[in-house]
Parts: C-alpha cells; sequence; structure tokens
C-alpha cells in the first residue's frame, strides 16, 4: 500500500508548525524522521531550513573516556546561566543488537532532562565512520529551528576520521586526557589540526602538564584551520566543575572572533558548499545505480577483462548521464 504524498507533506507540515510553537514531541518526531531516513526527511528540510541560521553550533571531539560528556553537561550548566536556550546531539556507537544508540550520553545528563530550555538527543552512528551519525546534520538544524541558541554535537571519537565535526560546526573543541595515548600521535592522526580550541581534561591525572606542553609544542610548529586564530589550552577537571569557565569564556571568545570581518560567514558557506557536494554525489550514485544497470555490468566485464581500464569505464557511464565533458 503506497503513503499518500499530500499525506506525508501535510505530516511534516503539521510538526513544524509544533516545532514553531516549542512543542518538544514535534521536534523529537522531525529529529526522528530524518534519522530514520523517512520518505519526509527531505520535506522536514525544506519547512525547517529557512527557519535557520541563527543559532551558535560547538562541536566536542576526542577519544572515548576522555570526558566530553561530562564537560557538555558543565558547559551547558553555564549556558543556562547566561539564559540561553541549548539543544545537544551526542552520537553514540551503534548497539550492535538492537542498531539504536547506546544512550549513554543522555544517561549522564539527567540533570537537565526537566528543563524546557534544553534538548537532548542520542542519536546512533550506525557504523558511519566519521563519528557522526549521518543525520545529525539535519537533526541540528531541527534543533535550532526549534529555538536553540547554541546546538552542542558530541562524536563518539573514532579515530581520524573524526574530522567531520569541524564541518558541522562554528566552534570544534578537541578533548584530550592524560594516560589516553601520546598527543603527538594524536596529532599525527590529524585530528588535532581541526581544533578552535583544546581541552586537556582529568587534569587531577599524572601527565596533564605534559599533554599540554606537546600540545602548545606542536601548535609553535604551525597555524590550524584559522590562521588568524591560535587556539586556546583549556586544562580542566570536569568532575570538580575546575576549568569549565576557561572553556566556556574561551568558547564565546571564538565565536566574537568568527562574528569579525565575515570569517563565521565564510565558514558556514564552506560547511555548506562540502554539504550540497556530498549530496549531488549521493544522488548520482543513486542515479548511477538505478539507471545505468545492465551498463554497468558491461563496463565492469570489459574491466575485469582488461579490454578497457576503470577511468575509460567511468568516461562511458558519464558521457550516459550526459556527463562526458567532466574529467578526472
Amino acid at each position: 500500500m503506497q503513503t499518500d504524498p499530500s499525506a506525508l507533506v501535510r505530516n511534516v507540515n503539521d510538526l513544524v508548525e509544533g516545532l514553531k510553537s516549542g512543542d518538544r514531541r514535534a521536534i523529537a518526531r522531525l529529529i526522528s524522521l530524518v534519522e530514520d531516513g523517512a520518505p519526509q526527511a527531505s520535506a522536514v528540510l525544506r519547512e525547517v531550513y529557512p527557519l535557520t541560521g541563527h543559532a551558535s553550533t560547538v562541536g566536542l571531539t576526542g577519544a572515548p573516556g576522555a570526558g566530553k560528556s561530562t564537560i557538555i553537561d558543565g558547559l551547558v550548566k553555564r549556558m543556562r546561566a547566561a539564559d540561553m536556550s541549548v539543544g545537544v546531539i551526542a552520537c553514540d556507537p551503534t548497539s550492535p543488537f538492537s542498531g539504536g544508540a547506546l544512550l549513554g550520553d543522555r544517561v549522564r545528563m539527567q540533570e537537565h532532562a526537566l528543563d524546557e530550555k534544553v534538548f537532548i538527543r542520542s542519536m546512533a552512528t550506525r557504523g558511519h565512520l566519521g563519528g557522526l551519525s549521518l543525520a545529525a546534520p539535519e537533526a541540528m538544524r531541527v534543533l535550532e529551528a526549534g529555538g536553540s541558541q547554541v546546538v552542542v554535537v558530541e562524536t563518539v571519537g573514532v579515530g581520524q576520521s573524526e574530522v567531520e565535526v569541524a564541518r558541522q560546526a562554528d566552534t570544534t573543541i578537541v578533548v584530550l586526557a592524560p594516560g589516553m595515548g601520546d598527543a603527538v600521535q594524536a596529532a599525527k592522526a590529524g585530528i588535532l589540526e581541526v581544533a578552535d580550541i583544546f581541552c586537556v581534561n582529568k587534569s587531577d591525572k599524572e601527565g596533564t602538564k605534559s599533554v599540554a606542553r606537546d600540545l602548545r609544542g606542536m601548535l609553535e610548529l604551525g597555524h590550524g584551520r584559522d590562521v588568524d586564530w591560535t587556539p586556546p589550552i583549556i586544562v580542566t577537571s570536569a568532575t570538580s566543575d575546575t576549568g569549565l569557565d576557561e572553556l566556556w569564556d574561551a568558547i564565546r571568545s571564538h565565536e566574537q572572533h568568527l562574528r569579525s570581518e565575515g570569517r563565521l560567514e565564510a565558514r558556514r558557506r564552506e560547511r555548506l558548499g562540502f554539504e550540497i557536494r556530498e549530496i549531488v554525489g549521493e544522488r548520482m550514485k543513486q542515479a548511477l545505480d538505478q539507471a545505468a544497470g545492465d551498463a554497468f555490468e558491461k563496463v565492469t566485464d570489459e574491466v575485469l577483462e582488461r579490454k578497457i581500464d576503470p577511468y575509460t569505464a567511468a568516461a562511458e557511464l558519464l558521457e550516459r548521464f550526459g556527463l562526458g565533458s567532466v574529467s578526472p
């Protein structure tokens, strides 16, 4: 039985009206639609997108166990003290049994559960290597459209591909902790170069000074993603609420830096350009799978038989789609 497309659109419109009035159930339902890849997902984005563009976005990334969730808990307290409404997307590893998020982050942030100005959502990565759920950017937009003035996103900490968080946030915080591996090795993995702020957490443990020292040494070797901004190194102990005032100050200082001389607009423009290219690439792959059919199998056989090379095969398929002038 096919679903009436107009009914799907009406359902989305009703939910968006609820979102505009601050209905938390409507916000949760809209996030579920984009997370599940429902037929209404594209309609959700069309309706929600014009309501976005005003919120600040903060991303936290770092190894599992570094204390990111506890840091976010402390930051949310400070954001609320500043009378800001907050949305949090915590990307948890996927449960191997249910396919859903393990919900560890939401458990650790229960103190904010009854605050109507705080919306916390755990999302499963579902095997996505970037540390973020594929639906996280859309979920962040839903939270922003629902009134969140700050949207915080946390990644699961899966290694080098965690740099994806930098594409989704205005300010990216890399969290490190002593005893969790050499900071220099982390730098070689490519994670540190995306940081706007470094946070060395668990300062009560031995080795904190050495991690901070290594970071300072690496910063002296060259600039990061912004030549006009030197990432500060903030030492914290989130469990004892130490250093989090300084971290919150650093976040606000970086936001002020971005809002000067058009830097924020430039960073968001780059982010949107990347997103559009990703969508185009995904749509083209889907079109290839649907339309190429036997032609794809034919050129694959020819490549296997060494009659043509993979580049020539790709050129033939692009020609079929009217993109023959595209060169590698």
